[in-house]
C-alpha cells in the first residue's frame, strides 16, 4: 500500500522516522496513516491524539506530567485571569497550528489578540497559536519528536515554548528553535515577553512531585 506522504515515505521505519522516531505503538492505523483528518481526530477513541500530516499519533501521558501541568496552570492562573491576558488551556487543549497540524500542549497560553474577536473559539479545533506551548516530558518522548514539534511551534508562531522534564527536574526553555536556556530546581522561571510580571522558583514547582499524605 502506498502511503501518500510528499515526498513519499516508502517503509514503517520512514514514517516513524519522519514523525520524530516514536514508537510503533503511538501511531494509529485506523485511519490509514496520511489519510487522517480533524474529524477523525476528534472521534472519542482518538481521545489523546495529534494529527501531524494526515496521521494520528498518540501522545505519550503521565500521572506525574498531568500533576505537573494542572499544578503549573494553576500558578499561571491568578496573572492571566487576574489581568484578563488572555486563556490557559491544558492538554485536551487543540491547536491547528498550521492546516492539517493539530498539537496538544500540555498546558498553553493564548493572548487575546490572538484569538478571532478576541473571544474564546467555538470550534474544537481552532486554527489558533498559542504565545505560550508547556511540554511536560513524558519517557516516551524522543529526541526527534520533541526538535520536531519545537520547530513547528516556531515556524507557526508560537513565541515561547517550555519543556519540564520530571525526572531530572529540569526546565529548557526556548525562545526560538535553537535559542534555549537551561534552568535547575534551584533557579527561577519567569515569563519573559510574553508573561511579565510571572516568576516561580522551580523548587516550588518540582516540590509538588514530592507532596504525600
Amino acid at each position: 500500500m502506498n502511503i501518500p506522504f510528499k515526498p513519499p515515505v516508502r517503509t514503517m521505519a520512514d514514517l516513524l522516522h519522519r514523525l520524530g522516531d516514536v514508537p510503533p505503538d503511538r501511531v494509529r492505523f485506523t485511519p490509514v496513516p496520511g489519510t487522517a483528518t480533524i474529524d477523525d481526530l476528534l472521534r472519542a477513541e482518538n481521545e489523546g491524539c495529534e494529527l501531524i500530516e494526515g496521521t494520528l499519533v498518540e501522545k505519550s501521558m503521565g500521572v506525574r506530567e498531568s500533576l505537573l501541568a494542572i499544578y503549573l496552570g494553576e500558578l499561571l492562573g491568578p496573572l492571566v485571569r487576574g489581568q484578563n491576558l488572555g486563556i490557559l488551556t491544558g492538554a485536551d487543549g487543540t491547536y491547528e497550528l498550521i492546516s492539517g497540524l493539530v498539537r496538544l500542549p500540555d498546558l498553553a497560553f493564548v493572548s487575546w489578540d490572538r484569538l478571532p474577536n478576541r473571544r474564546l473559539p467555538e470550534e474544537p479545533v481552532p486554527n489558533v497559536v498559542p504565545d505560550l506551548a508547556v511540554e511536560v516530558l513524558s519517557a516516551g518522548n524522543t529526541l526527534g519528536e520533541m526538535a520536531r514539534k519545537r520547530r513547528e511551534y516556531f515556524t507557526a508562531g508560537v513565541r515561547l515554548v517550555w519543556e519540564i522534564d520530571p525526572r531530572a527536574r529540569t526546565v529548557r526553555v526556548y525562545t526560538s528553535e535553537t535559542a534555549f536556556t537551561d534552568l535547575t530546581a534551584t533557579d527561577t522561571l519567569d515569563g519573559g515577553t510574553v508573561l511579565p510580571g510571572f516568576t516561580l522558583p522551580l523548587n516550588q514547582l518540582f516540590a509538588e512531585l514530592d507532596r504525600h499524605g
